[in-house]
């Protein structure tokens, strides 16, 4: 009987070897797949589940969209799974999460056969189960649930920014929203896959937990308030699935009143595995459209800055870091899929070759998920506008759709991605 256990146990474990998708890990500073370092270039795919819905979905588009990028070597996709809502103006339609407590269980559906189709093509998810922007619901739809009046929706003449801002800061006091927040936590985690039989915290396909898309301190009576929510996300995350990868989704310092040390801090909780940054030009006011040439190279350098003074946080904290967001316009923010992008393509390649680099040196800036990839959607590029069963693109219905979508017939900008992950992750391409 011994002996035929230790055959089992070998046999196993070459079964393991054999097939099915690496496990990634964190060791001193670096993602491994299996033993190895992993390195890439992915994308940001966050309507995924949305088109692989059985029901309202496009599931062939969807397999076409993963084949593709599976061919470039694209291996990491940053999906979101916490739409709520769903009733405001410029806000994904339909909600994963209608009303508290309540989903569609087509998107629910959705989700599942996403993950078993990325599984197939040893692709890795990224899933942020909440959002700091209205564009999905998110924490402002919670707080609407809990009593604290109408969203103030920016997108509406009546509200402004700064409005919408003093109204989302609440979720981080709101104690019914933040139990709610749990509820929903503890549901997507503790989920089965209909489709491969998989618990969702046995499933390697899932890298890693996020907690929310942006999460942002707003004012200074909001850093002890987010510092607790944060942790205890973060805490509740690691008791539900202590084998899975955990990241905030945060900007870097953009999320924390452009404070580096406050980023730093908040990513010393020995629970976050990895950390994350994203940038955006032209909502940054780095980019205008009015002088493409010179404010392309203030991006490019700005990016580079701030790249570097995010690594060092790492370094310090011994942690990859992934640069988990960034988006380019076209010529002229044109939306037309036929517009020039080669602008976007330089900015893209000068983010590429800081990673280049950090896989050279064995460095700690491990991935990029560029914003995003929008395959082969079909987009109005005279109005812009998302409506309600039009096509979803990789711009959220709060944007002009095609402003930073990378579409398949980009094919400049899929070579440059193809020739970044030959470096930095030749398995992942065909």
């Amino acid at each position: 009987m011994k002996i035929f256990k230790i055959f089992f146990f070998i046999f196993s474990l070459v079964l393991i070897s054999c097939g099915g998708i690496q496990e990634v890990t964190v060791k001193d500073g670096k993602f491994l797949k299996g033993n190895k370092p992993y390195y890439f270039v992915g994308a940001n795919y966050w309507y995924g589940p949305l088109i692989a819905a059985s029901n309202i979905g496009d599931r062939e588009r969807l397999i076409k969209e993963l084949d593709l990028m599976d061919s470039l070597g694209i291996d990491n996709l940053r999906i979101l799974v916490g739409a709520e809502g769903g009733n405001e103006d410029f806000q994904v339609k339909p909600a994963l999460q209608p009303e508290q407590g309540k989903y569609n269980q087509d998107l629910l559906n959705g989700l599942d056969f996403l993950l078993a189709e990325m599984a197939k093509r040893e692709m890795y998810a990224v899933l942020y189960l909440n959002n700091n922007w209205i564009w999905s619901g998110g924490m402002s739809a919670y707080l609407n649930w809990n009593g604290y009046g109408e969203v103030a929706n920016p997108f509406l003449e009546k509200y402004s920014w700064p409005d919408y801002f003093e109204y989302t800061q609440q979720f981080h006091t709101c104690k019914p929203c933040r139990e709610a927040f749990k509820d929903h936590i503890r549901f997507i985690v503790g989920r089965t896959n209909a489709y491969n039989g998989k618990k969702y915290t046995e499933d390697n396909t899932i890298m890693s937990w996020q907690v929310a898309n942006e999460p942002r301190i707003f004012t200074e009576e909001d850093r002890e308030p987010f510092k607790d929510w944060l942790n205890e996300v973060v805490s509740i995350l690691e008791e539900l699935d202590p084998d899975t990868l955990i990241s905030t989704g945060a900007e870097g310092k953009a999320s924390y009143l452009q404070e580096i040390e406050t980023y730093k801090i908040l990513h010393e909780n020995p629970d976050i595995d990895y950390l994350t940054m994203h940038m955006w030009p032209k909502n940054w006011q780095w980019y205008s459209p009015e002088n493409e040439v010179e404010t392309l190279q203030t991006s490019i350098g700005n990016a580079k800055e701030y790249i570097q003074e995010h690594i060092k946080v790492a370094e310090d904290l011994n942690k990859p870091i992934v640069i988990s967001e960034f988006g380019f316009p076209r010529a002229k923010e044109s939306l037309s899929p036929e517009a020039s992008v080669k602008n976007r393509n330089d900015f893209y390649e000068a983010l590429f070759l800081e990673l280049k680099q950090s896989f050279e040196n064995k460095g700690v800036l491990a991935g990029v998920n560029f914003w995003g990839f929008g395959g082969f959607a079909k987009t109005n590029p005279i109005t812009g506008k998302w409506e309600k069963g039009d096509d979803f693109s990789a711009d959220p219905p709060q944007e002009p759709q095609g402003l930073n979508t990378v579409f398949s017939s980009d094919k400049s900008t899929l070579q440059i991605i193809k020739k970044y992950n030959k470096i930095v992750n030749p398995e992942a391409v065909e």
